[in-house]
């Protein structure tokens, strides 16, 4: 029996258009050495119909487990060296796969893999584009050498998933950090994971403003938080940790603090144009992305919701204590005994 390179696994909850738009650019790929496994999770669309026609090896989740355990299910099946994670909302270019698989055939330390979006986000909307083009921006400025794993568009070796549990379905049962988890302990295991910047994927979500602020705290933020008060290196540099990221949630505090007290102090509008400035001298580069991807009136509309990232984001980290130091109190959860090599 021939073994695949890669497993493509696809998580899929009432895919829609963009699922479509998933299937079809994975059968475009360049890279052929793959097996394709769709985990219908729950869906009450025709999601596993359409995947079925892609000759697609579909399995069927009755209740929604969410992408963790879809992962996870379709991982017991897989036979690739490798298995690949896309998300059902993100299209592949043709040469995705075969970056992937070049980084690791070059490297064949590395463990596990993973890109980015592109900088061409299907959705329109500013909210969309905004967070879409963060993502891009953040993952190709950070280091190739990375602490964290993305299920997005990421690959990582079968029996070091397996020796690993999968991810953790028990802690994350919804989307949320459950990717960011695996490559903790991954590197914690002794593996490695390299950034492949050139791997890209276009993403469809057309986000809104309260369905961002809500995952970003909820189901990002907190967990995070929690997380890496759990690791013995505590905070790290990387990715969206990196020291500038976490002046800027300070330098937003204060900013919020002093246009409060400019009501009473006229000096605190002053005070609040110098912290201003100062914040946006701090995010220059990232400001200058924008305005080279999109022009001026997106980067007008863009710095605001950015420094309300910031705001949040210091909201969830405060809010990531005290759920961690409430969890103290309560015992351990077992991480999948199910799954194992």
């Amino acid at each position: 029996m021939t073994i695949p390179y890669f497993s493509v696994i696809v998580p899929v909850y009432n895919g829609g258009v963009a699922f479509v738009h998933c299937l079809d650019a994975i059968q475009q790929s360049q890279f052929k050495d793959w097996e394709l496994i769709v985990v219908d999770d729950g869906s009450t669309d025709d999601s596993a119909t359409v995947a079925a026609s892609y000759q697609a090896t579909v399995l069927r989740n009755l209740d929604q487990q969410g992408p963790s355990g879809a992962r996870n299910l379709g991982a017991t099946i897989a036979k690739g060296k490798y298995l690949c994670f896309i998300d059902a909302d993100c299209e592949v270019y043709p040469e995705t796969f075969a970056r992937l698989a070049d980084k690791l055939d070059s490297c064949p330390q590395i463990d596990a893999v993973f890109g980015s979006y592109d900088d061409a986000p299907k959705a329109r909307n500013c909210v969309a584009q905004f967070k879409n083009l963060m993502h891009h921006y953040v993952h190709q400025t950070a280091q190739e050498t990375c602490s964290t794993f993305w299920a997005g568009c990421g690959a990582i070796r079968r029996e070091v998933f397996l020796n690993l549990g999968g991810f953790d379905v028990q802690r994350y049962p919804r989307p949320s950090i459950e990717d960011i988890d695996l490559g903790y302990r991954l590197r914690q295991s002794g593996g490695t994971i390299a950034l492949v910047k050139q791997a890209q994927v276009k993403h469809h979500k057309a986000w809104t403003l309260f369905n961002l602020i809500k995952t970003d705290v909820c189901d990002r933020g907190i967990p995070w938080t929690q997380l890496l008060l759990s690791q013995k290196n505590g905070l790290m540099n990387d990715l969206n940790l990196k020291v500038s990221s976490r002046i800027s949630v300070a330098f937003s505090f204060l900013l919020v603090i002093l246009c409060s007290l400019s009501f009473l102090r006229v000096e605190s509008i002053f005070l609040a144009g110098i912290l201003a400035i100062a914040l946006f001298i701090m995010n220059r580069p990232i400001y200058q992305f924008f305005y080279k991807k999109r022009g001026i009136v997106f980067l007008l509309q863009t710095i605001p919701l950015h420094w309300l990232y910031f705001f949040y984001s210091g909201v969830a980290f405060v809010l990531g204590h005290l759920y961690y130091w409430q969890s103290q109190r309560q015992p351990n959860l077992v991480r999948n005994p199910e799954l194992s090599a």
